[in-house]
């Protein structure tokens, strides 16, 4: 089993900044890719950015390149997500995302980081 605990969630002003993180452990040895997902109120889940353990392969959602960047650290098996330029759109609880294989679905969920962003 693998779990994933996310940080850094919370009330924002439009055009701020703020870095989640996401910490895995447990059965990590497998881990390929890791990926943030968003939940707005009343909305499905979307797919927001992720990126190879070993820090290649990087993807974004069109509604945040440019403006969002993932990095990770494969020793510790962190990932991390840098928000820049925040709107109010971006309101969602964050989810992290594990992935054991170059394709699939994802295996492992976090429980979720609220972000806030008012106007």
């Amino acid at each position: 089993q693998v779990q994933l605990v996310e940080s850094g969630g919370g009330l924002m002003q439009a055009g701020d900044s703020l870095r989640l993180s996401c910490a895995a452990s447990g059965r990590t040895f497998s881990t390929y890719r890791m990926g943030w997902f968003r939940q707005a109120p009343g909305k499905e889940r979307e797919f927001v950015a992720a990126i190879r353990i070993d820090g290649g392969n990087t993807n974004y959602a069109d509604s945040v390149k440019g403006r969002f960047t993932i990095s990770s650290d494969n020793a510790k098996k962190t990932v991390a997500l840098l928000m820049s330029n925040l709107k109010p759109e971006d309101t969602a609880v964050y989810y992290c995302a594990l992935r054991s294989g170059p394709t699939g679905r994802y295996d492992y969920w976090g429980q979720g980081t609220q972000v806030t962003v008012s106007s």
